[in-house]
């Protein structure tokens, strides 16, 4: 049976973002707050979702098979909405099978789970790599990693009008960037192509070096017939993806206590304590008005959080 299309499009509330280190250097600070969409398929794994579901409908596909780890927002979002929908949905994972927060979840949910192993899932990017999946699952639309690609980008683009829709509620006439994590870099990609050069989006990274998603917004903006404009991705992963410090923490607790902003420390910290130094450093020019994009992933606080408690308590694994 062809899965039926959701009728879903979900809206953020805009926020201001009172911060003494912002107000400090004359920078006005909003945030949207994709992590109030919904409790379970929250933040901006839905946007980039809708789309695929989209085109399964579209092909006749009964649902969606996807790729993670063991803590994947995306592959959390994607369960949640297969269970709320009644699609069928699939997970490949990286690694060993794991005990985790998300991968009980997963499994509560319904999705369907195989451990490809590190190296089988080193192949995703591989010629042929769906083959075998599409074989097994001939009735399931493949969904890159984190819902990249194109599809997935022009699914963040709504984002533009949703914030501009509720400037003047909180005072403002317009905006000067964007801010926000990435992973993949596709929702950067997507406001990259909603703005078309007219406001600068900042990407900070959460992933080791940058080659990847640079490849990758690259690829999507190519594939758009966009030219490479209004984006700067800037290095954020403190260390390593899903490593954590002091620093991190503290920054995290002391952000939660002066604006009731919850944040996880895999993506929206590490992107908001990116922007502080920024800030910090004069880079932008006082008057500047930011948009801070709060992406959610606060599902993953529960294993970072417990992490803490293990002997290292700098990292998850």
């Amino acid at each position: 049976m062809a899965l039926n299309l959701p009728n879903w499009q979900p809206h953020a509330p805009l926020h201001l973002l009172p911060l003494d280190w912002a107000e400090a250097a004359a920078i006005e600070l909003a945030v949207l707050r994709l992590d109030l969409i919904d409790p379970l398929i929250s933040g901006n794994k839905w946007f980039k979702l809708a789309p695929y579901l989209a085109l399964a409908a579209e092909s006749g596909a009964a649902g969606l098979i996807s790729l993670g780890g063991a803590h994947s927002n995306h592959l959390h979002a994607l369960a949640a909405a297969g269970q709320r929908w009644a699609f069928p949905v699939v997970g490949l994972l990286r690694g060993e099978p794991q005990d985790t927060p998300t991968v009980r979840d997963l499994q509560a949910w319904g999705m369907q789970l195989h451990w490809l192993g590190y190296g089988g899932y080193r192949a995703r990017n591989q010629p042929g790599f769906w083959a075998p999946w599409q074989a097994r699952y001939p009735h399931l639309l493949a969904v890159a990693e984190g819902g990249s690609g194109l599809p997935g980008a022009r699914g963040c683009m709504p984002l533009r009008q949703q914030v501009q829709a509720q400037l003047n509620r909180i005072g403002w006439a317009d905006y000067d960037a964007w801010w926000l994590a990435a992973g993949t870099a596709t929702t950067a990609a997507g406001l990259v192509l909603a703005e078309a050069g007219a406001k600068p989006v900042y990407a900070a990274l959460a992933v080791p070096g940058d080659q990847g998603p640079a490849r990758q917004i690259a690829r999507v903006l190519a594939e758009a017939g966009v030219t490479d404009r209004g984006y700067h991705l800037l290095q954020a992963c403190r260390g390593g993806f899903a490593r954590m410090d002091a620093e991190l923490l503290a920054f995290m607790a002391q952000t939660e206590q002066a604006c009731a902003l919850p944040l996880e420390p895999l993506y929206t910290a590490k992107a908001l304590l990116a922007l502080r130094q920024q800030v910090e450093a004069g880079y932008f020019a006082r008057g500047s008005r930011v948009v801070f994009v709060h992406t959610g992933g606060l599902q993953g606080r529960r294993a970072s959080l417990a992490a803490l408690d293990q002997p290292d308590g700098s990292r998850l694994n």
